[in-house]
């Protein structure tokens, strides 16, 4: 398996630890968008910063730029990093589409497909003309004409694609090189791949055309008394996840978590965290669905989960590694990374 992790340049220190994390030999490094630093600006940095590590885009949110302005900063970052970027997109949720940014969130799975058109037309180089639902290149009825780009032709820029519903999954599919998955239960990977395959299926692809990239929070306990107290965090920020991430009225972590068999705790979760008990809310989460879902526990757990990772088909793993400093973390990655490399 590749090795990946994300991080969010707003977070302190999380540009010197993907510096360390390329010392330690990881594959890839991804810069997430959600509503702290953008995702463009920390790839530059580190693409001038890191000489072998590829670098991606996890993701820039559709909804935010036109799609030839995507285009235009994947162009960007492809040459500056000298061909190691990697354009990660999603559709992200109506609360950060429309409550932060004011852009309407309607049909994202028309956005995404359309979006990715025009992108793949600037990465040709080919004049941008296109009619959808919701793009027009150039505006109807203005006074602008078809332009390409001045920039040099790239069509070697890998697509991943965030998505979790399962008509997003199929779209993935259809048009992606990638897939930037969450929420993952190896066990029940069917809730996602089945869709993916459906989609690849009718592109006449296969599953090895894909890069199934899948991540999870990492980390090592020592003892039960530590495993307990790094369970009872986790089941914070995924009561979080259940409950307050989205809107009041779409919530896709919820639904994913509901699909892979967690209907009934997802829902009282969320209801008990929209009701303003957030303990509560963590209370509901079971241990099961912590441990499914990341690479917490002794060693000898984490190893045989990510046995269990890399059969189910997962390509790159992304680790969210465990610590209160840069060098805690690079020691958690550290050993993961050991453990993986033994793996292959």
């Amino acid at each position: 398996m590749r090795t990946a992790t994300t991080i969010e340049a707003s977070y302190p220190g999380a540009l010197e630890f993907a510096l360390e994390a390329e010392k330690l030999g990881l594959d890839v490094c991804w810069i997430a968008e959600a509503w702290g630093s953008d995702a463009p600006t920390a790839l530059g940095y580190l693409a001038a910063r890191t000489d072998r590590m590829l670098l991606g885009s996890g993701v820039i949110q559709i909804g935010t730029r036109t799609p030839v302005a995507i285009a235009q900063a994947a162009l960007t970052l492809a040459d500056l990093s000298q061909g190691r970027f990697l354009l990660g997109l999603g559709a992200s949720g109506p609360q950060v589409i429309e409550g932060l940014h004011g852009v309407p969130f309607a049909e994202p799975l028309v956005r995404m497909r359309e979006t990715v058109d025009i992108i793949r037309q600037a990465f040709a180089g080919e004049k941008i003309r296109y009619s959808g639902r919701r793009h027009w290149i150039p505006m109807a009825g203005g006074e602008g004409k078809p332009m390409r780009l001045s920039l040099a032709a790239n069509t070697e820029i890998p697509i991943y694609l965030a998505t979790l519903s399962p008509r997003m999954l199929e779209l993935t599919g259809r048009m992606a090189d990638g897939w930037l998955g969450t929420s993952f239960v190896p066990e029940r990977a069917a809730a996602y791949l089945d869709r993916i395959d459906t989609g690849l299926a009718a592109a006449g692809r296969s599953r090895d055309q894909l890069d199934i990239c899948q991540g999870a929070e990492i980390a090592f306990a020592d003892d039960e008394d530590t495993l307990r107290t790094m369970l009872a965090a986790r089941k914070k920020e995924l009561a979080f996840s259940l409950g307050g991430m989205g809107s009041g009225a779409t919530n896709f972590y919820n639904n994913a978590y509901s699909r892979q068999g967690w209907a009934e705790v997802a829902a009282a979760v969320r209801q008990r965290w929209q009701a303003g008990d957030r303990q509560a809310a963590a209370a509901l989460v079971t241990d099961e669905m912590v441990l499914a879902t990341t690479l917490i526990g002794t060693e000898e757990m984490v190893r045989a989960r990510l046995r269990v990772w890399h059969d189910a088909g997962v390509d790159t793993i992304r680790l969210y590694p465990a610590g209160d400093t840069i060098d805690a973390r690079a020691t958690t990655l550290g050993r993961a990374l050991d453990i993986i490399r033994d793996l292959d």
